[in-house]
């Protein structure tokens, strides 16, 4: 028997070795496939293509299951594709950028920036030739600046306005005999329609229109500039649908050629002084990102930029949300930090709970009493994503950005009659108090309840309300004429008063640069809060990956409710929150 248990013992540790040993083997190959051949070379003559086919945010993230056919695959960071396109501006063995595009997915903010990047890089003399096979509206509000654009004969072009959809779910709720108990403030707070109405209210309805017909012009704007189109002309086309196929595209003058992507790299060749029989040099953006960078500023001045991206949550947060403690922390870094000498804050949030945003907050505060802190707004910085811009010097937002939004919510689902109807589940309890289960989800709240509920409501509003106006410099009076919780595009913002310059992300670090008196570039950019290594993600995404894959392959086409869901579950607390899921499309 001592034998035995000896063998097994042997054998169990023989497998704890192989697996260990596999663990680190498979990080090898995982990592060795993220970080590709660093070996990278520009050759001369050769053409930057950017796809853009994967999700745009703020800053890169690889993720480590990508180069297996797994996980969400590799975000297109922003600040990157920056870098290095006004790096290809000045390479000399670039010679041009090839947009190859269908689907962009990113926000109207996002690709004003990159439409910025690329104007700038045709100055040097270089061109863009854009090709698409089917283009969305926003891959051609992209597309639209270059010189040469093809679309596919048997294509399409999407050139019919923007538009937003609402998803509401009382009739659900109704069905499943769960009563959504709603508290909020202002009638503009319509982040909880969804729960209670079954279509928008009119006051929805006013602002979404607004905005979104704010959006739509700006956009037009833009395009009718590059393609030299009258802008009432093209809200005519826009309008009537006048494009119905690649032919009216072109008839049109929304392109310049209708054909296919070898004809569209023929012409690059041509462009070139290449033979249409020889290969074309073609170098992505990863590939480019990963050549030769260029030579770090040796500055010992730094503006610190931290990049609050997603929902607003108390705690650490991961890397898609924004945790009150790990950006407190953060924005406390860049303020004890001599060498920091301004801030600039970029945002793009929807915003999330209440208590995290005041936490930020407060550390914005605090900061700008010892150096500038410079709030940019990308694509959305709304309710609690204005809370935290709202304390900074100066704010900069895009024309397309959606912001405001000033308002508080709070939802409490009583679950009561879906666990005795439907599950035939019942609860009792047993209290010390009259009120010690308050608030609970298994009972409906009582009118004395309700009203306390109601009551920090009103007062956490007053409170966001009160601090804006300090921020704005106006009487919080007026203030509030533009919050209870109404939503507003940065042109709209900008009108009265709520944002103070209208620009990009290179124009609030300017601002922070002038306000911290550091002449001709002399800072580098420390990005903040540090963002996980390819270890840490690589062990943080196991559990998570696997969940989520279970969700999705179970629920299926119900799986963004369930996100919905999640969402919904998360919320403690107040709510500083537009509204959900607004998809401009």
């Amino acid at each position: 028997m001592r034998q035995f248990f000896k063998y097994v013992l042997a054998t169990l540790t023989g497998l704890v070795l192989f697996a260990l040993v596999g663990f680190v083997l498979l990080v090898g190959l995982i990592a060795a496939a993220a970080s590709g051949d660093d070996d990278v070379t520009v050759a001369r003559n050769s053409v930057l293509e950017l796809k853009l086919d994967k999700p745009l945010a703020e800053r890169g993230f690889k993720d480590p299951f990508a180069a297996f056919g797994g996980g969400n695959g590799t975000l297109i960071g922003l600040d990157e594709l920056k870098v290095a396109i006004r790096r290809a501006k000045d390479d000399d063995g670039i010679r041009g950028i090839f947009l190859n595009l269908e689907l962009v997915q990113g926000g109207m903010a996002s690709l004003e920036e990159i439409r910025r990047e690329l104007l700038d890089f045709k100055k040097a003399g270089k061109f863009i030739v854009s090709y698409t096979d089917a283009q969305s509206e926003k891959s051609y509000y992209l597309a639209s600046v270059a010189d040469k654009l093809y679309l596919n004969p048997q294509g399409t072009l999407e050139f019919n306005g923007l538009s937003s959809e609402t998803m509401y779910y009382k009739n659900l709720f109704d069905k499943l005999g769960v009563q959504a108990q709603i508290f909020r403030v202002g009638s503009f707070k319509s982040a909880v329609e969804p729960f209670f109405r079954t279509s928008m209210s009119d006051s929805a309805r006013l602002q979404t229109s607004s905005f979104l017909n704010s959006l739509n012009d700006a956009m037009l704007a833009d395009v009718a500039a590059a393609r030299k189109i009258a802008p009432a002309r093209l809200k005519v086309i826009s309008d009537s649908m006048l494009v119905h196929n690649a032919d009216d595209a072109k008839r049109l003058g929304l392109v310049t050629d209708l054909g296919y992507y070898d004809q569209a790299t023929d012409y690059i060749k041509g462009k070139l002084g290449v033979e249409k029989d020889e290969k074309l040099s073609l170098i992505n953006l990863s590939d480019y990102t990963r050549a030769a960078d260029d030579e770090d500023n040796a500055s010992g001045n730094r503006i610190a930029v931290v990049y609050a991206e997603g929902d607003i949550v108390t705690g650490k947060g991961g890397n898609e949300s924004i945790g009150s403690t790990r950006f407190a922390e953060a924005i406390r870094k860049a303020r004890l930090d001599d060498k920091v000498k301004a801030v600039v804050l970029r945002v793009n949030s929807p915003g999330g709970s209440s208590l995290a945003s005041d936490i930020i907050y407060r550390e914005v505060m605090l900061t700008k009493k010892v150096k500038p802190v410079i709030a940019s707004m990308s694509d959305v910085a709304a309710s609690g994503g204005y809370f935290i811009a709202m304390g900074c010097d100066t704010i900069v937002a895009h024309p397309t950005t959606i912001t405001g939004s000033i308002g508080v919510f709070g939802v409490l689902p009583n679950v009561g009659p879906f666990l005795s109807d439907k599950l035939g589940i019942t609860t009792d309890r047993v209290s010390t108090g009259k009120f010690s289960d308050f608030p609970t989800i298994t009972r409906a709240l009582t009118p004395f309840e309700q009203q306390q509920f109601q009551n920090e409501i009103n007062r956490i509003y007053a409170d966001f309300t009160t601090k804006a106006a300090q921020g704005r410099h106006m009487p919080v009076e007026r203030l509030r004429r533009f919050a209870s919780g109404r939503v507003w595009s940065g042109v709209e913002a900008k009108q009265r008063g709520l944002v103070d310059v209208l620009g990009s992300m290179d124009d609030a670090l300017r601002i922070a640069a002038r306000r911290a008196k550091l002449k001709n570039g002399d800072y580098r950019i420390q990005k903040l809060p540090r963002q996980k290594s390819f270890a840490e993600n690589l062990l943080s995404s196991f559990d998570e990956e696997a969940r989520l894959r279970l969700v999705k392959s179970e629920m299926g086409p119900l799986f963004p409710m369930y996100q919905q869901y999640k969402k919904l579950s998360e919320m403690k607390g107040a709510q500083a929150r537009m509204p959900f899921e607004v998809e401009i499309q």
